[in-house]
C-alpha cells in the first residue's frame, strides 16, 4: 500500500508544477490550485504527524489546548515555549509604537509583563473565542465543544456534530481570520469517530502539517470523551498555497521518502475535554528526516 504522506508530496507537487502564481495579502507572493483533499486513517493507532521533515508535534497539540480553553492572548502559549502566533501582534506592536523592538524582547515582556500581555497580546476573537464563546444576537454565550461532545454522547447518528470559526460579525476583529474553520464529525455503526476538517486556506508548508497534528490529537480526545474508537481524518483544503519564499524548501521536501507514521495515544483518560495537558499525548515511533526551516509570511 502507497505511503498515506505521498497525498501530502503530491500536492505539494501539485502546487508547485502547476499552481496559480499570484500576489497574496502578505506580499510575498504564492503559487496556488483550489479544492483539494487527503485522507488518513487513524483506526490502526498512527497519526499523520510527517515524516519527510521533523514536523515538531507538541507545539500543534499545546496550540490545540489552547484553543480549548477558549483563549485569545498569546501568553500561555509563549510560557509553553509556543512561538506560532507571536507575528501578528509583534506587527501591530511595532506600527503601532514605532518601536523596532526584536521578537525575543517582545516575548520576554508578553511573559513576565500581564499588564503588557492584555493589551498587546491579544489575537480578537480568533479561534478558541468562537469555539467555546460564539456570541448569539441574543447575548448568549455558545460553548460549540461541549455541545459536540454532548451531541457525540447522546446522538452519535446527528448530522449536525460539527463547530466552526467564521462568525462574520467578529472577524474585522481577529488578528487572523479562521483558517482551519470548519470541523464536523461523523460516527460509524460500529464505533468509530471520523472527522472532517475544510481549511479555505492553507500554508501547505509550514501550516497544514501542523492543522494535520492537531486534528488528529483532538480527534482522539473526543473519541475518548465519546467512548468511541479514532476512525478517519478527512482534510479538504479551499486555498492550497506554497508562498514564493517556501519553493526552496518544498523542492528539497519533496526528495525525501517517507517514513512510517507515528503511533499516538493518550495516557490517562481524562475527566473531560477541558482537563488534557500535553503530558497525556505520547507519540511513539517517531523517525523524521531532518526539519526544514522557512519564515511565515504575515
Amino acid at each position: 500500500m502507497r505511503h498515506p504522506e505521498y497525498q501530502y508530496l503530491d500536492l505539494l507537487e501539485q502546487v508547485l508544477d502547476r499552481g496559480d502564481q499570484r500576489l497574496d495579502r502578505t506580499g510575498v507572493g504564492t503559487r496556488s490550485v483550489f479544492g483539494a483533499l487527503v485522507r488518513f486513517d487513524l483506526s490502526d493507532g498512527t497519526v499523520p504527524v510527517l515524516t519527510t521533515k521533523r514536523v515538531y508535534w507538541k507545539l500543534a497539540v499545546k496550540e490545540m489546548l489552547w484553543f480549548l480553553t477558549g483563549g485569545t492572548n498569546i501568553q500561555p502559549l509563549l510560557r509553553e515555549n509556543v512561538r506560532i502566533w507571536t507575528d501578528w501582534p509583534l506587527a501591530a506592536y511595532r506600527r503601532a509604537t514605532g518601536e523596532d523592538i526584536s521578537q525575543e524582547a517582545f516575548e520576554r515582556r508578553i511573559v513576565e509583563d500581564d499588564a503588557f500581555a492584555a493589551r498587546w497580546g491579544e489575537l480578537g476573537p480568533v479561534y478558541g473565542k468562537q469555539w467555546r464563546r460564539w456570541l448569539g444576537v441574543d447575548g448568549a454565550e455558545h460553548d460549540q465543544i461541549a455541545a459536540l461532545v454532548k451531541t457525540l454522547r447522546e446522538n452519535p447518528a446527528s448530522r449536525r456534530m460539527l463547530f466552526h470559526a467564521w462568525n462574520v460579525g467578529e472577524l474585522a476583529g481577529m488578528a487572523l481570520p479562521p483558517c482551519h474553520m470548519v470541523y464536523q464529525y461523523h460516527v460509524t455503526s460500529d464505533g468509530r469517530l471520523n472527522c472532517l476538517l475544510y481549511q479555505r486556506s492553507a500554508d501547505l508548508l509550514l501550516g497544514a502539517p501542523f492543522n494535520f497534528v492537531g486534528a488528529a490529537a483532538l480527534q482522539l480526545m473526543l473519541a475518548q470523551q465519546a467512548g468511541l474508537r479514532p476512525g478517519e481524518l478527512v482534510w479538504v483544503g479551499g486555498d492550497v498555497h506554497l508562498y514564493l519564499n517556501h519553493v526552496e524548501q518544498a523542492r528539497e521536501q519533496l526528495a525525501r521518502e517517507p517514513r512510517p507514521f507515528p503511533r499516538m495515544t493518550l495516557a490517562r483518560h481524562a475527566r473531560s475535554i477541558d482537563d488534557y495537558r500535553i503530558e497525556d499525548f505520547v507519540l511513539e515511533d517517531y523517525a523524521p528526516h531532518p526539519p526544514i526551516k522557512a519564515d511565515v509570511a504575515v
